[in-house]
Formats: structure tokens, C-alpha cells, sequence
């Protein structure tokens, strides 16, 4: 039997698969809106069905937790889903775009995967076994270890999640605290994951839900980094999210963010 770690892995993948093949075909592909005004797809929940078959029949008495689908079953054990994480970069063809699947367990996200199809690469973690970054056949697996230098916030590499054409003034207004310190510069994946693999310091995402978060957040901890928000360094929740390469660095990044 698969361990949870591989089995997310296999889930994560499974829906890639099928993102990737309405990924190659997005002139097709019509779009709606969602009641919070963000767009979603055929594809964000064919995508979703895929991961949802894989962990129901691997391990058919945990929950899971959907942002297309919602919360199904019940227990100790859920595995929290994002389809397709950045669908508004998704339908412009920017290959930017992630599936993310994490497991928690008694509460705590013990096995995460964040893959970026169009690039073919994974990320992954599991509590306790540190972080990795691999392509999408598995087979060039790398531990992953958060940048070793000291600086200061005003010298910090920051990114700001998320990018155009899913920016609103009210992101804007979230950052900036920070970006008037450290200005944000472009990344090319998740800034999370880049402070993950020590490309950057610091990343700050002003929005989002449960599953944007469950599996990055995990990735990020067991690369040697924090994660968390307004109420402090711990598990993933609803609302602005800050990652960071060491506990310093998000104490005075945080203090920008929310001061006292």
C-alpha cells in the first residue's frame, strides 16, 4: 500500500494529467464566474473528479475537502484539495498555475504536494521527512532546504501571490506594507514555493482558502522555513498568508503586515 505522502503524490498527479489536457486546448474552454467573482472551469472540476477517484479508492473512510466539490465524509483524516490553484492564470495560457493536494491529520497537514504541470514540477513533504522538488515522472527527486543567509527585511527577495489578472486594489493594499519596504520581484512558480527552495525570503499571499494554503504551508515548515498569518506562526487557515526563510525574518515581516 501506498504511504499518504505517495498516494498524494499519485492523486496530485492523476489530476494534472487531466488539467493538463484542457490546458492544451483553452481556446475550447468556456468560462464561468463564480459567486466570489473568481473564474472556474470544466476543468477545474474534471480535475478535481480525478484527484477525488484516486483518494476514494485508496483510502475510501478519510474526507476530503474540495474547492469545487465541498467536504465529503467525516473523521480525523482529510485530504484538502485545490484542482487547479490560479485558474485566472489558468485560461490566459500562463503556465504559472499549480494542483495541490494535503492530507490532515488530527488537524495537523502531515503529507502536501503542490505540482506545476506546464513546467513538469512537484513539489512535496511529509511531516517529519523534510521537502522535495522533482518533475512529474518522479525521477529526479531533490531535497529542497530554504536560503542559509541572514538579512534584513529591507533586503529581503520578496513575492507577492497572487500576479495579474488576479490582482484586485485590495491585494495591492495588503502588500503593500511590505513592498514599501522591500520591493516584490517576479517569480515564475508560487512565491511560497521559491522561499521553500531558498530563491526567495520572503513571500506574502493576500487572500485565499484552506486549500490554498494546506499544501505549501507544509512544504515551506519542512524546508526549514514559516509559515502562517495575522494570528501567528502555525497550520494553514483562511485569509493572508506569510512564508518566510527563518522565524526572525517572519516576526519583523509580520510586525510590517499587522502592527501591533
Amino acid at each position: 500500500m501506498q504511504s499518504d505522502a505517495e498516494l498524494a503524490r499519485t492523486a496530485a498527479l492523476a489530476g494534472a494529467t487531466v488539467a493538463l489536457k484542457y490546458f492544451a486546448e483553452l481556446a475550447g474552454l468556456p468560462r464561468e464566474l463564480k459567486a466570489d467573482g473568481s473564474v472556474v472551469t470544466e476543468a477545474d472540476r474534471a480535475t478535481e473528479a480525478a484527484i477525488r477517484a484516486v483518494l476514494a479508492e485508496a483510502r475510501p473512510h478519510d474526507a476530503i475537502l474540495g474547492e469545487e466539490g465541498g467536504e465529503t465524509g467525516a473523521g480525523e483524516r482529510r485530504w484538502i484539495i485545490d484542482p487547479i490553484d490560479g485558474t485566472a492564470q489558468f485560461v490566459t495560457g500562463d503556465d504559472r498555475w499549480l494542483v495541490l493536494v494535503a492530507l490532515e491529520e488530527a488537524g495537523e497537514i502531515v503529507a502536501g504536494v503542490a505540482a506545476v504541470p506546464a513546467q513538469d514540477r512537484v513539489w512535496w513533504a511529509r511531516r517529519g521527512g523534510g521537502a522535495f522538488e522533482t518533475n512529474l515522472d518522479g525521477k529526479a527527486d531533490k531535497r529542497i532546504h530554504v536560503s542559509d543567509r541572514r538579512t534584513t527585511l529591507s533586503a529581503a527577495r520578496l513575492g507577492v501571490v497572487p500576479v495579474a489578472p488576479n490582482v484586485y486594489p485590495s491585494d495591492l493594499a495588503v502588500a503593500a506594507p511590505l513592498t514599501a519596504v522591500t520591493p516584490a520581484v517576479e517569480w515564475d512558480v508560487h512565491a511560497g514555493l521559491l522561499v521553500a527552495g531558498g530563491t526567495l525570503d520572503l513571500a506574502v499571499q493576500t487572500r485565499g482558502e484552506v486549500w490554498d494554503f494546506a499544501a505549501t504551508s507544509l512544504i515551506v515548515t519542512e524546508a526549514g522555513g514559516c509559515y502562517g498569518g495575522v494570528d501567528g506562526i502555525r497550520g494553514p487557515r483562511a485569509g493572508v498568508s506569510l512564508y518566510a526563510a527563518n522565524r526572525s525574518l517572519w516576526q519583523e515581516a509580520s510586525e510590517v503586515l499587522w502592527p501591533a
